[in-house]
């Protein structure tokens, strides 16, 4: 099916460089309205495109003062607000490449990324951030500038307060759609194996593009000036950054959601665009029935009874009488659910997948049409997306604009066409691997049905957070944890905990006399059967042979997963490989295996542990029919994942 010519997607595949989006607007209508910034007590401004360029410029005459030239990489480690969007588009209007990071990254893995791409300047979050690349200074002199988010960004306009604004506007002009953009380091990925995704331009516009023809005619159904959408998806990953491109591409006007989380926002801000992931429809879902089962089950049976109808709704071919009347007879749940969501939600953009077929097609019937988004990093954050006229609950839709997905012997997902990335950041052996004959491998299992509609399956080579458990401490890092220049175990922003070496730590591990006749295989049986007695914990395989110690793969829960996020007040947006590398889940996690050591003899105590957010699945090919774990196609999937495990241990 071809794309619509007339739509926004279609002009934006036509820019040179992401700084057009800003200027275009800006140009054509000074006065639309681009954003909304929080102001005083739960209130919101409203900024015109003629206003936020006037920023950009600001911002970027200031980074040209201080140096940063056509293809500098300029750091941004900081959360999602304003100014973190007028610094990216400050960054390509000089044409220099933004690399984002989260607020909560590790020291350690801003020291990589540091690096690794020598950036220019940073504009750094926080004390702990704001230290380790201040230290980095007299280590890599390319690091110029360090600005301190939190000031505000004057020390950076003050810079270029005598530049004339040409000399931003020239490098506009000079901007190419293959020129890198974006350098991406994906969550939960081993900083020792951290890996920059090159995003271009080009690779960028097209994936916004892509999605907005998509919803295109039913975003078009809003009044001029009325679509708006609050995101709470992190713009340092590649789903925020692409919801942000995707609304300015779709002159949709944006808000960030603050520190008190998506759902409160709403209440005030009351988008009509929902953009989100599958956790925070999940969320908003199960808090409704979490309602009605405390009221008494009469209650419980009214809501199941509404879920029913609007399931049936949204599937019906045709809308007739019977059908409408009967989704009339429940309005007054449904109602409830939409005022929790600001009730001016007209449609929702739902970006990774992962929403079930069922609630799909239940807000669906409550009025949102979800339309689901998937990709990688690799892909820009989408390669298939749900249209108007093409949802097929459960599935994420079909292959936008100007892509090809081909699904290998072994359900592996290939990619080729506009939104893919350059390669990685400095590593050419690992772009030649990533591709098959000029397809992106993209790691993930999917089916594809006659219509070409793509159904995720699951990662065949999921990336996530590891940690090793030498007896009751945390001694080695990747996502939240660290290690210190002094070796002393140190949880980023908790915990310090006391020093203690490899040695005295394994020596610590508790040795339990078994008898002769028991067999190792029996032992770790018991072990693997110990953890998976945790609600928390799914899947276990402890490897032991040709390695000199044991180590295990853990994979969680998807349901508790999520239940652990509710209970421990994670975002809405927090993504399952965020969970899993949580301190304080690996801290969980961590108790669980020490605990777990107690019942097997020293050669067999885990010492390191890998925690995955995904299950292995019989889809993937890891797991058997009766559900028991096949072993050696588990060895060989993750066989990168394991050698981290041993090879972390022997760096220190």
């Amino acid at each position: 099916m071809g794309e619509p010519s007339d739509t926004p997607g279609a002009w934006a595949v036509g820019l040179s460089g992401l700084s057009d989006l800003v200027y275009g607007v800006a140009n054509s209508d000074a006065h639309a309205e681009v954003f909304s910034v929080p102001r005083g007590e739960g209130g919101w401004e409203r900024v015109t495109a003629g206003e936020f360029a006037t920023e950009v410029t600001a911002v970027a005459k200031g980074l040209v003062a201080a140096g940063v030239g056509a293809g500098d990489r300029v750091l941004v480690a900081a959360s999602a607000h304003q100014d973190w969007v007028r610094v990216a588009f400050a960054v390509w209007s000089v044409r220099g490449v933004l690399v984002p990071l989260p607020e909560s990254a590790s020291v350690e893995r801003v020291a990589h990324v540091v690096r690794q791409t020598r950036p220019a300047a940073a504009v750094i979050q926080g004390d702990r951030l704001l230290r380790a690349a201040t230290g980095l200074q007299r280590e890599l002199p390319d690091l110029g500038r360090v600005w301190r988010m939190e000031a505000g960004l004057e020390g950076i306009v003050s810079l270029g307060q005598y530049m004339d604004a040409s000399s931003v506007r020239f490098r506009r002009d000079e901007t190419m759609p293959e020129d890198a953009a974006v350098v991406l380091y994906p969550v939960s990925t081993v900083s020792r194996s951290m890996r920059g995704v090159v995003l271009s331009h080009g690779a960028l516009l097209a994936s916004a593009a892509g999605v907005v023809d998509r919803v295109w005619p039913r975003l078009s159904e809003l009044p001029a000036g009325r679509a708006s959408a609050l995101l709470d998806l992190p713009l340092s990953q590649v789903q925020g950054l692409a919801s942000l491109l995707a609304c300015m591409v779709g002159r949709v006007r944006v808000g960030l959601a603050g520190p008190g989380g998506f759902l409160r926002g709403a209440e005030v801000f009351r988008p009509t665009v929902l953009v989100c992931g599958a956790g925070l429809l999940e969320s908003v879902f199960e808090s409704e029935r979490g309602s009605a089962r405390s009221t008494g089950w009469d209650s419980l049976g009214t809501f199941n009874s509404a879920v029913d109808s609007a399931v049936q709704f949204d599937r019906s071919p045709r809308k007739g009488a019977w059908q409408r009347l009967s989704r009339s007879m429940y309005d007054w749940q449904f109602a409830r659910l939409r005022e929790a969501l600001g009730n001016r939600v007209h449609l929702a953009v739902c970006w990774g997948g992962g929403l079930s077929d069922r609630l799909d097609s239940f807000f669906g019937g409550v009025g949102i049409p979800v339309f689901q988004v998937f990709g990688t990093a690799e892909t820009a954050g989408a390669f298939a997306a749900a249209g108007v006229g093409e949802r097929v609950p459960g599935t994420v839709g079909r292959a936008v604009g100007g892509r090809e997905v081909w699904v290998s012997r072994e359900g592996e997902a290939h990619v080729r066409g506009g939104g893919v990335f350059s390669g990685y950041w400095g590593d050419e052996e690992a772009t030649r691997s990533a591709f098959r004959e000029g397809w992106l491998a993209t790691g993930f299992a999917v089916e594809v049905d006659g219509d070409g509609f793509v159904s995720v399956v699951g990662r065949l080579r999921p990336q996530a957070a590891s940690v090793e458990v030498p007896g009751r401490f945390v001694s080695g890092a990747v996502a939240e944890l660290e290690v210190s220049s002094e070796s002393e175990p140190v949880l980023v922003g908790r915990v310090v905990e006391p020093a203690v070496s490899p040695v005295a730590a394994v020596a610590a591990l508790p040795a339990v006399e078994e008898p002769v006749e028991r067999g190792d295989a029996e032992l770790v049986a018991e072990f693997e059967a110990r953890l998976r007695a945790h609600p928390l914990i799914s899947q276990v395989l402890v490897i032991v042979e040709g390695r000199p110690f044991a180590s295990a793969l853990v994979t969680l829960v998807r349901d508790q997963l999520e239940y652990w996020r509710l209970v421990n007040g994670r975002p809405l947006a927090m993504a399952p490989e965020e969970i899993a590398g949580d301190r304080d889940l690996l801290r969980e996690v961590q108790g669980l295996v020490y605990e777990a050591n107690r019942s097997v003899p020293r050669h067999l105590a885990v010492r390191s542990f890998h925690v995955l957010a995904e299950e292995f699945t019989v889809q993937s090919g890891l797991v058997q029919p009766s559900g028991e774990l096949r072993r050696e196609a588990v060895l060989r999937a993750f066989s990168e994942e394991i050698d981290g495990l041993y090879r972390a241990r022997r760096d220190r």
